[in-house]
């Protein structure tokens, strides 16, 4: 959507009389999108969905500080970056392992996972990425897999745009080094 439909939209949900509509077309509108973008963070579909409603409630309560200086999908994404960060968090202490321990424990049930149909390649790629630390792992994810822009990963990161170019060579070279490495191994 543009800033015009986004400006739209927003209105509708703002209006007490249009508020359930406008709503439930932001749900159509972004329900995969961030569904798909917390699926790379958390990676297992139960809690991808858990932390997407999670999204939708707290979209549904800050909507009326959104200011429109950005993208309303790139305001959605810093929230569910934000929550799904949290998330990441939580799950780690309740389970008192580190987030390293957290993201191998992770790439490690996709296997197990019916809702993860993708290849060998796919998973190989997830293990590469879980072994780069959480900042680099996101600029890659948002850049590569979302194809947002430097300046719109910059945005919902809070870095500058130069921080995050440098951020996403650096993890795309680790993740190029892991799969060569990995191959080596596995030829």
């Amino acid at each position: 959507m543009d800033k015009q439909a986004d400006s739209e939209l927003v209105n509708l949900i703002l209006d007490p009389a249009t508020r359930d509509q406008g709503f439930r077309l932001l749900l159509t509108n972004y329900k995969e999108q961030l569904y798909w973008q917390i699926r790379k963070i958390v990676l297992q579909h139960d809690d991808a969905d858990d932390v997407l409603q999670n999204v939708f409630v707290k979209i549904y309560k800050g909507i009326k500080n959104f200011k429109g200086d950005s993208k309303l999908s790139t305001w959605m994404y810093r929230i569910a970056y934000n929550e799904s960060m949290t998330h990441l968090t939580k799950k780690a202490r309740h389970l008192q392992i580190s987030s390293q321990e957290l993201q191998d424990h992770m790439v490690n049930q996709l296997e197990a996972d019916v809702y993860f149909t993708s290849d060998q390649v796919n998973l190989e790629l997830q293990k590469a990425l879980s072994q780069l630390p959480d900042r680099q792992r996101e600029v890659f994810n948002m850049r590569y897999f979302d194809d947002l822009m430097f300046k719109e990963v910059a945005d919902v990161l809070g870095l500058t745009e130069g921080a995050v170019k440098s951020t996403y060579h650096i993890a795309a070279k680790k993740v190029e080094k892991f799969i060569r490495q990995d191959e080596t191994f596995t030829n």
